[in-house]
């Protein structure tokens, strides 16, 4: 089984080929009694994407990761979970000689 690029490079790649500006990631917490539970905003273009989930604070690079594949997702259209998003090449215009 080929391993598959983390969700964070595939949005760096879709984003530079489309011409958008790089991502950002932004860590939010929430204090729930006496722990704190960390998410993450991926930011593209100026549009937030909420990861689903909140972690433990060990875990919040799959925070990072749920929050690029939300945003990989709905820039694509692909949002079914069984359905993997095409590759960044995809939308790399063709070169006509």
């Amino acid at each position: 089984m080929a391993t598959r690029e983390p969700w964070t490079q595939r949005l760096r790649d879709h984003c530079l080929v489309r011409g958008l500006r790089e991502p950002t990631y932004q860590d939010v917490s929430d204090r729930r009694g006496g722990r704190t539970a960390w998410s993450t905003v991926a930011v593209v273009n100026g549009t937030p994407y909420a990861a689903r989930f909140w972690y433990d604070g060990a875990y919040v690079d799959q925070a990072k990761e749920d929050a690029a594949e939300i945003a990989l997702r709905k820039l694509t259209g692909y949002t079914d979970p069984t359905v993997e998003p095409p590759p960044a090449n995809h939308y790399r215009p063709a070169i006509t000689a």
